[in-house]
């Protein structure tokens, strides 16, 4: 069995975490790291997990793991490297302190970017491993296969809206239920800080990519998922758009090609990613959808797991959507 230690515990990707990994037939939680509720039930903050799990939140990591989860606020994972001494465990890191080539280097770590449809191979040999923020997962994998194929020509514009759960547990003015209820907003307009990742991955695949990106995140008045659109300047013919992704995903785990309009209720719930291209005059239209607390965290997280211990990719990610 893997022994996993998760440090931030009570967030909502380590309750994602948790859930999942709790029923994951090849590890074991050892120790849940949480300050701030050490001694508590975990069950008492992760309250779908009543009669799931009897776990209780430790001020202690604990030894002899064999990966460790930082699900810590952004910054925060580099001041805990810092301080504490994982031994030989594998680290994987939910925050964006590792994400870009100029972070990579920490002590006598070196994190690799952890997006399996890119760096698949890679992962498997990795001993850190920096998970891709939310919405970057989503625009990438709308737009990795046009740039795998060096077809990004001009500029790209993304619109994408994403679920609360996506600001964090902590409260603040738009979260709300009064100002997020029957409500929609832009945030951080064209300097979001996934563009960075994006852009890195965009070029490590077509090297001569210098056109902007131009993405417009949004708050929905939902709690998980995202929905992204992207749209950009193409010669190729739909036939030719179409056959370009489904090769290039087709050996891919949780990422799948739709053939008609698709929607969040498809992919809630699940660690699946949904595509769908549609072209218009001159332009090409790429639908993604994602989970963001799975494919977008604590799923792609636990996919990274499995790859790095040799696992098969799906193990204990075979989740059913909430289609309903």
């Amino acid at each position: 069995m893997i022994k996993v230690g998760i440090v931030g515990g009570a967030g909502y990707t380590a309750g994602e975490l948790i859930r999942l990994l709790i029923n994951h037939p090849e590890t074991q939680i050892k120790s849940i790291y949480s300050t701030s509720q050490a001694g508590k039930p975990v069950y008492s903050i992760h309250q779908d997990l009543v009669g799931e799990t009897d776990l209780v939140f430790s001020d202690q990591l604990g030894a002899n793991l064999d990966v460790v989860f930082l699900c810590l606020g952004h910054g925060n994972s580099k001041e805990f490297l810092q301080s504490n001494d994982l031994g030989t465990a594998k680290v994987i890191d939910l925050s964006n302190d590792f994400r870009l080539s100029k972070d990579a280097n920490f002590d006598k770590m070196e994190f690799l970017y952890g997006l399996p449809e890119l760096n698949l191979e890679k992962i498997k040999k990795a001993d850190a491993i920096a998970n891709p923020g939310c919405f970057a997962t989503a625009i990438q994998l709308a737009l990795l296969p046009f740039a795998s194929g060096s077809h990004l020509k001009g500029d790209v514009h993304v619109n994408a809206i994403t679920g609360s759960t996506g600001a964090g547990q902590s409260l603040s003015a738009t979260t709300h239920f009064t100002w997020r209820n029957n409500n929609v907003s832009v945030y951080k307009a064209f300097n979001h800080q996934h563009l960075g990742e994006i852009g890195e991955s965009l070029k490590s695949l077509q090297t001569d990519f210098d056109h902007s990106l131009h993405f417009i995140p949004m708050r929905g008045n939902f709690t998980r998922g995202i929905l992204a659109t992207a749209y950009t300047h193409t010669t190729l013919e739909l036939d030719e758009i179409k056959a370009l992704y489904q090769g290039y995903y087709e050996q891919s785990a949780f990422t799948f090609v739709a053939d008609s309009p698709i929607h969040l209720k498809q992919v809630v719930n699940t660690n699946k990613a949904l595509l769908q291209v549609e072209k218009h005059g001159d332009q090409v239209l790429i639908t993604s959808i994602i989970d963001n607390l799975l494919k977008g965290a604590s799923g792609q997280a636990i996919e990274n797991m499995n790859l790095m211990f040799g696992l098969d990719q799906q193990t204990g990610l075979k989740l059913k959507a909430n289609y309903f």
